[in-house]
């Protein structure tokens, strides 16, 4: 009998793990089956067709991954290769991020100690991270006094929101004489755009909303965060490009950066196909309803991703804390830094290629009234 095309994959033969190996000889040559295969596929999906000059990576994030020090571990040298161009984050991300940045300290902790000793002791826990009551109202005190400043009192993009906030980490950071720690400020400097799918869910947005008791005009414009995130993925496309999206972990952030495609397709009537590339790491389940917007195949049926892309589309079952350091370092290991996009920079280039293109749509309906009215002025003209 003719061998089954079923066994033509490779054979499974690791190499031993020795002393002094680089991460690269050990995802490769010992990463071999179950989530180690597919964490292998996801580092090689990223170093060999991602990270190509002419992809635009949108990087999501969920979970506590900054106050794990993970911003400073690996999304920071990431955004240094240029390898992240844009990001949609939970707030949350973002405000412990900010800690780093003004010179707080979160410490290493045992999530077996008890909480009630520790409230009474003011001290907060994220699982097995610990940090004073007093890292909260100093880090409230900071975004307060920051959106105070003029440039924050009218609506805004929560991009440009983030690029503000940034820039005032970013000097606290040099006046601190620290180096880089805030994942804010190295998105300042390279240019990233940040969104937050749901920017009151947080404590930054807790802060903003007391702010307004007291007169304060800064709105953050969630349109604008719709928008601007489908002008991104649509300018990659346009500017003959691919657009790959990397999920760390699920939730609104995953969904909001989806849903760029059905906002392109299904709303404006742009003729796209979805996104080239999928990578996420996740370690919820999709027959619970827990995998928000569920596997990249389901994603297909939506018009998310490209079903002629589907071979390009890894999903690994896995902690992200546990991946993500392993797969940054893979990346920094396996490739050339590419030169930074800066998106944020180029909002309006792309909102007005977008604008052009729904004008032009037949599913835009000014369009479809100015047509009638032509059809009515020609056949009035015609009798």
């Amino acid at each position: 009998m003719a061998q089954s095309k079923h066994l033509g994959g490779r054979r499974i033969e690791p190499q031993r793990i020795v002393g002094g190996m680089t991460v690269t000889e050990l995802v490769d040559g010992t990463f071999q089956a179950y989530n180690a295969a597919r964490l292998r596929e996801a580092c090689q999906l990223l170093t060999r067709k991602m990270l190509d000059e002419d992809v635009t990576v949108g990087l999501t994030m969920t979970g506590a991954l900054t106050p794990a020090g993970l911003g400073m571990s690996a999304l920071i040298p990431l955004i240094e290769a240029g390898f992240v161009d844009w990001i949609i984050s939970t707030g949350a991300n973002l405000y412990h991020d900010a800690h780093f940045g003004i010179g707080l300290e979160l410490k290493q902790g045992n999530p077996h100690t008890s909480d009630i000793i520790l409230r009474e002791e003011e001290v907060v826990r994220i699982y097995d991270i610990f940090f004073d009551y007093s890292v909260l109202l100093d880090t409230d005190a900071f975004f307060r006094q920051v959106i105070t400043a003029p440039e924050f009192q009218r609506p805004m993009s929560t991009a440009e929101f983030h690029y503000l906030c940034g820039k005032y980490v970013a000097a606290r950071e040099e006046e601190l004489g620290q180096g880089r720690k805030s994942l804010l400020a190295a998105a300042y400097e390279y240019g990233v755009p940040i969104y937050t799918s749901s920017p009151g869910d947080s404590s930054i947005g807790m802060n903003v909303a007391a702010k307004a008791l007291q007169g304060n005009r800064l709105v953050f414009d969630v349109n604008a965060d719709v928008n601007e995130t489908a002008a991104i993925v649509l300018d990659a496309k346009r500017r003959e490009g691919k657009s790959a999206i990397w999920i760390l972990g699920g939730g609104s952030p995953k969904n909001f950066a989806l849903q760029t495609e059905p906002q392109i397709q299904e709303v404006m009537g742009i003729d796209e196909r979805g996104h080239d590339y999928f990578l996420q790491v996740t370690d919820a389940r999709p027959d619970t309803g827990g995998l928000s917007g569920a596997t990249p195949a389901e994603a297909v049926s939506w018009g998310k991703v490209d079903p002629d892309r589907l071979p390009d589309a890894v999903v690994c079952y896995l902690d992200s804390t546990v991946a993500l350091p392993i797969i940054a370092a893979y990346a920094l290991d396996n490739h050339a830094p590419r030169t930074p996009k800066r998106l944020y920079h180029r909002r309006d280039e792309m909102m007005q290629r977008i604008i052009d293109e729904y004008e032009a749509s037949e599913r835009n309906e000014a369009a479809q009234e100015a047509a009638r009215h032509n059809s009515d002025t020609t056949l009035a003209r015609d009798r």
